[in-house]
């Protein structure tokens, strides 16, 4: 199935859509094959009647619902999108089980309005070096997630942590997925922005991030960097960054994190290789070009200039040879970070590219490792890489030559498997335990399955368009159940449709987004329900088995979120007590259905208060919180938690604080009187 490039330019520029075979959105019920909802017979029918709903219709709605009371079997975890937070779904009810609050401040879990735990983590995600460029802005309290990860054990999700990119900011959150919160941000320097990643390598040595767009390496080159290619190509650069993880807590550990320097193309999405393919990384890349913009100076759109090579390229990198570099001391230390050089990775044989059809969004590795599926977004195409070809012609030093920066390029024609003509505007591809990818169609509106080569599929039943599905509309990103790891599910497929028109009823000019729930389970691909989201725009989603996640119900008494330890400030209840030390006032007190302990809290104007308190039930759900009014104090205190607040007293008054959870009978009981005197 290998093809010269020189076929498929001539096949792009054809701009043919593939051909179109019919899925369940084409399928045409007669009486016979049920679409008589009188045929379903008792009340059952007469609802389906009433609703005017047909046998294929009341069909979908039973694949897709999830009873009363039961669970769903999959978790799916979706970037927030303009939110900055993570999504945390059921799967097939697509019911929105949680928010998790990452990035920007979210009052009813207490993230970000003073509780102790939460202001620490997003202090720290606010780099001083990285804001010193725009002074007095503050924290950072706003991003654009994209890619989350669950974390791996050989290749499958093993359901202890989540990462989470900041695309507008080149940051990374962690979640401890115990209990779903955010225990770190790491600003990352030298990174502005952020979209190749995350995800991580298949036992969560790393998680990888590398930049959009690239970093201008010299602040003090700002009047002259976009004045010509030439500029532009010397003063801007990639980088490719693996965060080490630490395996006993899931943290970052920083110290032993580094970063591979990449050419100022834009670094698009990526992922890790595995089986086959583990010990490297792979990064879509746009803008070979170097265009740079300049409209209002007569110099063609950004959109225009991006797109006028026929092939971008797929950056190759080996991770783990990587790895040993740095740790033999060839990299330079930039903003604090250890960066290998370009000219060292290239020196190494870290890094590799490959053309790639121009304006490509996905790189998606197979789950036996061996094949690399892109999808350009100008190319009718999906283009599978075989890894065994990439290192023959590595090997081989098949190249047809090197970029601007001395990087190999490997012989397109040398590394193809296969070539499947799926449709308009192909973007991210997912899989099963079948040897079937599953690839968003963003111009047509569609999802197309297709084959794979050996070991599932061999002679002309290997790389073909199997299936199509209509979509509603403009699908960004889709997931099938652990569709990216080595052991695929199938059974369902999400698509993440951009646009929702007219799917949902109108709620104003901002539109939600519309999530499709797909069945794999027959044949043909089946559409089963619609979902509107109303909480940002998610991009990327991942999928996985909700039996793999241990999530505590309650926390051991006393444990705080920060330590996920007993905290040294946990107490029972009858030990609640108030020490004062100067202008410095510390409370240990406890909460239970329906007392807050102490009740009465004294406080001079200007002192500094530090809050300790302990939610003393045992009891799952049994949650309480904490609110000081006129302080934009809002904190959450969960089943057997110790956590804490820390403000100033600057405003006299008295002040009814009061639990904000619903939690019992006597719940509008549950407050007290903090009395600050002048």
């Amino acid at each position: 199935m290998a093809i010269t490039r020189r076929e498929l330019i001539q096949a792009t520029a054809a701009g043919g859509a593939g051909i179109v075979i019919g899925g369940a959105g084409t399928r045409i019920l007669t009486d016979g094959d049920n679409g008589d909802p009188a045929g379903l017979g008792g009340d059952v029918g007469d609802l389906a009647e009433e609703r005017g709903m047909d046998g294929l219709q009341v069909s979908q709605a039973i694949r897709g619902f999830t009873p009363p009371g039961e669970w769903d079997e999959f978790i799916m975890i979706a970037s927030g999108g303009h939110g900055g937070q993570l999504g945390v779904y059921g799967i097939p009810s697509m019911r929105l089980l949680k928010n998790i609050a990452v990035f920007a401040p979210e009052p009813w879990q207490g993230f970000g309005y003073g509780s102790t735990w939460s202001e620490a983590v997003l202090d720290e995600g606010t780099n001083e070096a990285q804001k010193s460029h725009s002074e007095a802005r503050g924290r950072l309290n706003w991003a654009d997630t994209h890619h989350p990860a669950i974390s791996e054990t050989e290749g499958e999700y093993d359901g202890r942590w989540a990462y989470i990119n900041d695309r507008a900011n080149g940051r990374i959150g962690m979640v401890d997925l115990r209990d779903f919160k955010t225990k770190q941000i790491w600003d990352i320097p030298n990174l502005q922005s952020s979209h190749g990643g995350v995800f991580v390598t298949p036992n969560t040595e790393y998680a990888h991030i590398s930049t959009k767009t690239p970093t201008l390496i010299d602040m003090g080159n700002v009047e002259n960097c976009l004045d010509s290619e030439e500029e532009y190509a010397a003063s801007f650069r990639g980088f490719s960054t693996f965060c080490a993880i630490d395996h006993e807590t899931g943290l970052i550990d920083i110290d032993q994190s580094f970063q591979v320097e990449l050419p100022p193309y834009n670094q698009d999405l990526a992922d890790a290789g595995k089986l086959a393919s583990d010990g490297w990384v792979f990064i879509n890349s746009y803008n070979t070009e170097l265009a740079r913009g300049g409209v209002m100076d007569g110099e063609p759109p950004l959109e225009i200039g991006m797109s006028q090579n026929e092939f971008d390229y797929c950056h190759m990198i080996n991770w783990r040879r990587a790895e040993e570099v740095a740790a033999n001391g060839r990299t330079e230390e930039r903003n604090g970070v250890p960066v290998i050089p370009l000219e060292v990775a290239i020196e190494e044989g870290i890094i590799y590219l490959a053309p790639e059809p121009r304006s490509p969004h996905g790189v998606d590795v197979s789950p036996d490792g061996n094949y690399l599926c892109i999808g350009g977004k100008l190319d009718p195409h999906v283009t599978v890489f075989g890894f065994d070809l990439i290192l023959d012609a590595i090997e081989a030093e098949d190249f047809e030559g090197h970029d601007r920066y001395g990087i190999p390029i490997l012989n397109f024609d040398s590394i193809v498997a296969g070539r499947v003509e799926v449709g308009a505007g192909p973007l991210h591809t997912q899989f099963d335990q079948d040897g079937y990818g599953y690839i968003s169609l963003f111009i047509e509106s569609a999802v197309a399955k297709f084959s794979l080569g050996e070991p599932w599929f061999s002679g002309d039943e290997a790389f073909q368009l199997v299936d199509k599905v209509d979509v509603h509309y403009n699908i960004g990103h889709l997931v099938t159940m652990e569709g990216d790891t080595v052991s695929p599910q199938g059974k369902y497929l999400v698509a993440l449709n951009k646009w929702s028109i007219d799917r949902h009823p109108p709620v104003g000019p901002l539109f939600p987004q519309n999530f499709q729930l797909v069945s794999l389970d027959g044949e043909q691909m089946e559409l089963l329900a619609d979902m509107p989201i109303g909480t940002g725009e998610p991009h990327y989603v991942q999928c996985i088995r909700a039996d793999r996640l241990q999530a505590w119900e309650v926390y051991p008494p006393g444990v705080s979120p920060t330590t996920m330890d007993v905290s040294e400030h946990a107490i029972e209840r009858g030990e609640e007590r108030i020490e004062r030390n100067g202008n410095n006032v510390e409370v240990w007190g406890t909460m239970h259905r329906s007392t807050i302990t102490p009740d009465i809290i004294r406080v001079q104007q200007g002192d500094h208060v530090i809050l300790h308190l302990t939610n003393t039930e045992t009891t799952p759900d049994a949650i309480h919180a904490f609110a000081i009014p006129r302080y934009n104090i809002s904190i959450s205190v969960e089943t057997g938690e110790t956590t804490g607040v820390e403000f100033d007293a600057d405003i006299a008054g008295a002040f009814a604080y009061y639990c904000t959870e619903f939690c019992s009978a006597l719940h509008l009981e549950m407050q007290g009187w903090m009395l600050v005197s002048e």
